[in-house]
């Protein structure tokens, strides 16, 4: 592939994700551009999916189901963005939107089986996208839509995320290492509970925003059994109630990261940098489910996250502790929730 292109990809990225460009530097140059397109492609996806003022919610779905013809392969044309644009808050995303024909037109310069596991990944993502804008399209801030069961929120943090982890795993079974049929299969499980772990964390740290735009990922049947209803959850002052139901998903994060931090287990020692890669996203997940336990989440006004200075210090941290598996290991642990 040529320099050119890989230059930028990067490029994109530092300018569409801080956060993700610390993980995509971090990782081995071999799997880095292929990393580096399936981020940015799903970002474009996501920027059309999240444009909520760019009109009724069939034209979003429209674009989506263009782009992702586009990206298959199954036809030749991209939608017309242009409109969704110049509805970008966010510079940088409509830059994206504005100049998508290039990232879509990179995807041809990778071998056919790195082409062919972006494409894979990126019609999961895309159609959990999809469904998310089905499931949402009556949603406002007076008419909040909740998910209904527990496996609805497990099937959208795998579609979104969870195959993320899939994808990673081939790729670096492709391009770094090589692994027996029992460890490739536990490496493919835990990599899947990786990102649904990262997902979660999203969904709990974002809650009071979602809701304010009437989405709620956690299931109704779940507020149920405490006596609550997702426009409870508009109060702070339900907090109290809400709290059991809150913890628990606190937990069920903290325990797919768990699964995330065997995964890191499994790679070779010497893949230095993709144990950086997968170290970095998962202390900052720690990190967050700490802030979260036993904050009043319900506050929209108090907005919770990892500050800049805490992921320098906790990028600083990792490159000293991945030459040690024990030092790894330990930095791990102290970040653990609960």
């Amino acid at each position: 592939m040529s320099k050119l292109i890989h230059q930028a990809i990067d490029s994109l990225l530092r300018e569409t994700s801080r956060s993700f460009y610390l993980t995509l530097k971090a990782l081995p140059p071999r799997i880095r551009s292929q990393v580096g397109l399936g981020y940015l492609l799903a970002r474009i996806a996501d920027t059309i999916a999240d444009s909520t003022k760019g009109g009724p919610t069939d034209q979003r779905l429209l674009a989506l189901e263009q782009l992702n013809e586009r990206i298959q392969g199954r036809t030749g044309a991209l939608p017309n963005l242009t409109t969704l644009a110049r509805l970008q808050r966010d510079p940088a995303e409509a830059q994206l939107l504005e100049n998508a024909a290039g990232p879509v037109s990179y995807l041809e310069q990778f071998p056919d089986a790195d082409r062919l596991r972006i494409r894979q990944v990126l019609e999961t993502i895309t159609g959990g996208q999809m469904l998310d804008l089905h499931r949402f399209a009556y949603a406002t801030s007076d008419t909040i839509i909740p998910l209904a069961r527990e496996d609805e929120l497990d099937d959208y943090t795998y579609r979104v995320a969870g195959c993320v982890g899939e994808f990673w795993t081939h790729l670096s079974l492709a391009h770094l290492f090589e692994a027996n049929a029992a460890t490739e299969a536990r490496l493919l499980e835990t990599g899947v509970r990786f990102g649904k772990g990262l997902q979660l964390v999203n969904i709990l740290r974002d809650l009071p925003a979602d809701l304010r735009t009437g989405r709620c990922y956690l299931p109704s049947a779940v507020l149920a059994e405490h006596d609550l209803e997702p426009r409870d959850l508009l109060a702070p002052e339900t907090i109290d109630r809400f709290r059991p139901v809150y913890d628990s998903y606190l937990d069920k994060a903290a325990a797919h990261l768990d699964y995330a931090v065997q995964y890191i287990g499994l790679l070779p020692y010497r893949q230095f940098r993709l144990r950086t890669a997968c170290m970095l996203p998962v202390l900052i997940g720690q990190r967050t489910l700490a802030l979260l336990h036993g904050q009043n989440v319900l506050d929209a006004e108090n907005r919770i996250k990892v500050s800049r200075a805490e992921i320098k210090q906790l990028t600083r941290q990792t490159v000293l502790a991945v030459p040690s598996r024990r030092r790894s290991q330990k930095l791990l642990n102290a970040q653990r929730h609960g």
